[in-house]
C-alpha cells in the first residue's frame, strides 16, 4: 500500500480541523462557517505547519459546488417569492445594483478593471444563508418580514445563477479570459460575435438546457426517485439521489456548455416538485455537508491572513459595503414601499453579511482572469468580518427600532399607508389599521389550561394528533416547520412555532396550566431536555415520550418521563398479537 496519500491527508486534515474550529465557533455563537474557513487557512500555504494538496482540494471543493447548489434547488420556493413579489423582486434587484456600484468604485479606486469590479461588487451584493438559522432563532421566519428576507434572498441567488451562467461567456469581452473548464464550462465565443452575441448565444444554450429539464426531466427525474423508493433500497436511494445530482450537472457542462453549478441548481429544483423531495434533501444532506464543509475549507486555504495588515484599508472600505453599504440601500427600498420600520430593519441586519456566493464568484473570477487574487483576500475578509458582526447587527436593530419608531409616529399622519398584503401593489391603505404586530418578542402565551402540548408534529405526532382532536381533548402543537405550522393553522388547531427546548417557546405553551406533555419527535437528547423544562414548571405533569432504544428509554425515564414508548416494541407486540391470534390489530406504522 503506497504511504503517500495526498487525497486522505487533505480529507483528513480538511475535516478534523473544521471540526475543531467549527465546534469552537458553535460554542461562541457564531456560525461555524467562520471556523471552516479558519481551518483552510490553518492547512494552506500561508500559515506554517501542514499544507494540504490545494489541487485536490479545489476538486473536492467542485463537488461542494455541486452538491450546495444542489440543495439551493432542492429548497428553492417559487410560492415564498410570489408571496412576497412585490417588494422582494425591484428591492433585491435594486440592491445588488447599489451593491455592485459601490464595489465596482471601490474597485477603480484600488486601479483594477471594469471587469474585476463587476465581480467584486456582485460577490458583495448577495448575502449568505447562514441569516436564516439567526431568524429562525428569533422567530421570524413565519412573520410577514421573514417571507420578505426569505425571498429577497432568494431572487439574489437567482441573480447569482445567471451571474454564474453569464460571466464565463462575457470574461473575454470584459478583460478576463474566457475558458471551458470544468467549473464554468460555457464553451468559448469567438469575439466577432460581439457582447450581445456572446449573450444571445449563451441564453440561448440555456434555454436550451431548461426545455430539457423541463419536459424530459420533470418526467424522467420523479419517475426514477419513485422506482428507487419502491426498492425498498434506503442506499440506493440516496446513491439515486446523488447520482443523479451529479449527472446531470455534469451533462449540462458537457452538452450544453452550462455550468456545473446551474445544471446542479436545475436538478435539485426539478427534484423538489417530486413527493420524495423532503427524503430525497434528507438522504443527500451528510454528503452534501461534508463536501460544503470541504468547499469552504478548500476557499480558506486561498486566504492570506497577513493581508489583514497590508490591505487594511481596503479591508474596511470592503466590510463597509458589505455592512453599511448594503443595509442602508435595503433600509430605504423597504421603507420606499412603506412597510414599517420594523421590518426595513429586519432585512437590513439580514443583509448586511455575505457567503456562499460570493466565495463562488470569487473563485470564477480569479480563475477567469478577471478579478486579482487581492480581490478574492478582500471578499473572503469581508465574509469573515460581516459574519462575525451579523449577531451585533440584530442587537443594534433591537436598539435602534423603538427610537426609530417613536420618531415615525410622532411624525406620521393618523392613519399611516401601509400594504393591504404582502404581494398587494405599493401605496394601497388598509381600511384600519390595527396595531403593530410584536413579532420579535417571545410568542404569545396561550389560554388554553388542563390541556395536553404535543411536541413535533411529524408521522407520529399528526396520528396522536389526530386522535385527540376526534375525541375532543384540548391540546396544541409545538413545532418548527413552516408548512406543517401553516397546515395546523388551517385546521384550526392552535400552534407555538418554535423549538420547545427553547424556554420561552415552551413557556408559552403554558406548562404550568397543562394536564400532558406528549413528545413525539424522535431526538431523545432534544426531548431530554424538555422533559427537564416541563417538570420545572410542572412537577405534577403526565410526560409521555418516545425512543427507539433501550438506552434512550433508560435516559427519558431517568430525567422524568412517566411513559416512553419505544417504537420497535410495539411494532414487534402487534406482529406477535397477530401472529399468536391474541388479537387482531393495524399495527401503526413507527418512524424508523
Amino acid at each position: 500500500m503506497p504511504h503517500d496519500t495526498p487525497l486522505i491527508a487533505t480529507i483528513v486534515a480538511g475535516l478534523g480541523l473544521a471540526f475543531v474550529f467549527g465546534a469552537l465557533a458553535n460554542r461562541f455563537r457564531i456560525p461555524p462557517l467562520v471556523g471552516y474557513l479558519v481551518a483552510g487557512v490553518l492547512v494552506g500555504p500561508n500559515t506554517p505547519g501542514f499544507v494540504a494538496d490545494a489541487s485536490l482540494a479545489n476538486e473536492l471543493a467542485e463537488i461542494g459546488v455541486i452538491l450546495l447548489m444542489f440543495g439551493v434547488g432542492l429548497h428553492f420556493s417559487l410560492k415564498d417569492l410570489l408571496s412576497v413579489r412585490a417588494i422582494a423582486v425591484p428591492g433585491a434587484v435594486v440592491q445588488i445594483g447599489f451593491a455592485t456600484l459601490l464595489g465596482v468604485g471601490l474597485a477603480w479606486l484600488l486601479g483594477w478593471s471594469l471587469g474585476a469590479g463587476l465581480v467584486f461588487g456582485l460577490a458583495l451584493s448577495v448575502a449568505s444563508t447562514v441569516v436564516l438559522r439567526a431568524m429562525q432563532e428569533r422567530r421570524l421566519i413565519e412573520t410577514e418580514r421573514g417571507r420578505i428576507a426569505v425571498g429577497w434572498l432568494i431572487v439574489e441567488d437567482l441573480a447569482m445563477v445567471l451571474a454564474l451562467v453569464l460571466l464565463p461567456a462575457l470574461a473575454g469581452v470584459l478583460g478576463g479570459q474566457s475558458q471551458a473548464d470544468d467549473h464554468a464550462s460555457l464553451l468559448s465565443l469567438p469575439a466577432s460575435y460581439g457582447i450581445w452575441g456572446v449573450v444571445g448565444v449563451t441564453l440561448a444554450k440555456v434555454a436550451a438546457f431548461v426545455a430539457v429539464m423541463l419536459v424530459v426531466g420533470r418526467r424522467v427525474i420523479p419517475w426514477i426517485l419513485h422506482y428507487v423508493a419502491h426498492t425498498g433500497s434506503r442506499e440506493l436511494f440516496r446513491l439515486s439521489v446523488l447520482a443523479i445530482a451529479l449527472g446531470v450537472a455534469f451533462g449540462a457542462a458537457k452538452l450544453f456548455g452550462v455550468s456545473l453549478a446551474l445544471g446542479a441548481f436545475f436538478a435539485g429544483m426539478i427534484m423538489s416538485e417530486s413527493e420524495l423531495s423532503h427524503r430525497a434533501a434528507e438522504e443527500s444532506l451528510p454528503l452534501r455537508d461534508a463536501f460544503s464543509v470541504l468547499f469552504f475549507v478548500s476557499v480558506g486555504m486561498l486566504f492570506d491572513p497577513l493581508s489583514l495588515i497590508s490591505n487594511g484599508l481596503p479591508i474596511l472600505a470592503t466590510l463597509a459595503i458589505i455592512v453599511v453599504g448594503k443595509s442602508i440601500a435595503a433600509f430605504v427600498i423597504v421603507i420606499a414601499f412603506r412597510y414599517p420600520i420594523a421590518t426595513a430593519l429586519m432585512i437590513s441586519a439580514s443583509l448586511a453579511q455575505i457567503g456562499e456566493f460570493s466565495f463562488i464568484l470569487a473563485e470564477l473570477g480569479v480563475g477567469l482572469k478577471l478579478l486579482p487574487e487581492q480581490g478574492r483576500d478582500l471578499i473572503l475578509a469581508g465574509a469573515i468580518l460581516s459574519i462575525l458582526l451579523n449577531p451585533l447587527m440584530f442587537l443594534v436593530v433591537d436598539w435602534m427600532k423603538p427610537w426609530l419608531e417613536a420618531r415615525a409616529t410622532k411624525a406620521a399622519p393618523p392613519v399611516e399607508a401601509r400594504p393591504i398584503g404582502p404581494a398587494t401593489e405599493p401605496g394601497q391603505v388598509a381600511s384600519v389599521v390595527a396595531a403593530p404586530e410584536k413579532e420579535d418578542g417571545p410568542p404569545p402565551r396561550t389560554a388554553l389550561t388542563d390541556h395536553s402540548i404535543l411536541v413535533g408534529y411529524g408521522r407520529v405526532g399528526s396520528l396522536v394528533g389526530a386522535a385527540m382532536k376526534e375525541a375532543d381533548l384540548p391540546f396544541l402543537v409545538i413545532e418548527d416547520a413552516d408548512k406543517t405550522l401553516a397546515k395546523l393553522r388551517d385546521d384550526g388547531v392552535e400552534t407555538v412555532a418554535g423549538n420547545a427546548a427553547n424556554a420561552e417557546v415552551f413557556s408559552a405553551a403554558n406548562p404550568e396550566g397543562a394536564k400532558r406533555l406528549i413528545l413525539a419527535i424522535p431526538n431523545a437528547f432534544e426531548a431530554g431536555q424538555i422533559v427537564l423544562r416541563a417538570r420545572a414548571a410542572n412537577p405534577g405533569i403526565s410526560v409521555i415520550a418516545r425512543a427507539h432504544s433501550d438506552a434512550e428509554v433508560e435516559h427519558l425515564i431517568g430525567l422524568g418521563a412517566d411513559t416512553v414508548i419505544m417504537g420497535e416494541r410495539e411494532i414487534a407486540r402487534g406482529i406477535v398479537e397477530v401472529v399468536t391470534g391474541a388479537a387482531v390489530v393495524e399495527p401503526v406504522k413507527a418512524e424508523a
